[in-house]
């Protein structure tokens, strides 16, 4: 019975379906993160890894479990899968507005001398000075002055007691200094078509351009002439 069911199976129309491998995917936009890459991890796994995070915000599905996230629950942290020290943590959108103290105010009030109950407010409450009714007056320091922003500069670089990630340094090290990409080479393919062009028109670049064999992508004429200079340059060096 086993043997005709396998058969049966076999014979099915309906895909099988296969567990898909890792990744083979490289990284090749930054060179020092594909450096420090792993391809057995996912990319949660290399972010974690590495001191980075793939979202700014809490992952909106399941998280993996693993023994350094389970019983975290760190009170200080605004998420309860990462530490407060954690890169998620600190890029994490809190979506709740904090909840600010109420101003505590004073007035006088008449109560009833037997049973204590407030009977009538004698005295007023103090109003800011508001000749244009400006809505927004309230909302002012009772000092007129209002705290100005400084941005990103109150941040600290790093927290106290806090190992760096190698990884960060190298980023941070990476950005500060300006490192720019590797100009682009031109391929063979590349070399040989502007050839090519050079050896039928010169340097007559307009009429590069109208040719519709030798150049089937139109490319324009400023781009051609600039595509041939630099060509020139790579030959002469």
């Amino acid at each position: 019975m086993g043997r005709e069911l396998q058969k049966k199976k076999n014979k099915s129309s309906l895909p099988k379906k296969r567990q898909n491998g890792p990744s083979k995917k490289k990284v090749l936009s930054n060179p020092i993160i594909a450096k420090h890459w792993n391809q057995k991890e996912t990319l949660s796994q290399n972010y974690r890894r590495l001191g980075l995070t793939s979202r700014l915000n809490h992952a909106t599905g399941g998280t993996e479990k693993t023994i350094a996230l389970l019983g975290l629950n760190d009170p200080k942290s605004s998420r309860a899968d990462t530490a407060a020290d954690s890169t998620a943590n600190r890029l994490n959108i809190v979506s709740k507005q904090p909840v600010q103290a109420v101003e505590i105010e004073e007035i006088e009030v008449e109560r009833d001398p037997e049973t204590g109950a407030i009977l009538r407010i004698t005295g007023q409450k103090e109003e800011k000075f508001n000749p244009l009714n400006d809505p927004l007056n309230e909302l002012e320091d009772s000092e007129g002055e209002a705290e100005e922003w400084s941005g990103f500069a109150m941040v600290p670089e790093r927290r106290e007691n806090e190992a760096q990630n190698p990884v960060i340094s190298e980023l941070e090290e990476a950005a500060r200094n300006g490192v720019r990409k590797a100009p682009r080479k031109q391929s063979e393919r590349e070399g040989e078509w502007l050839e090519r062009l050079v050896n039928k028109y010169g340097e007559d670049y307009g009429r590069m351009a109208r040719d519709r064999k030798l150049n089937p992508m139109q490319q324009t004429e400023s781009d051609i002439k600039k595509r041939v200079k630099k060509w020139k340059a790579a030959q002469s060096a």
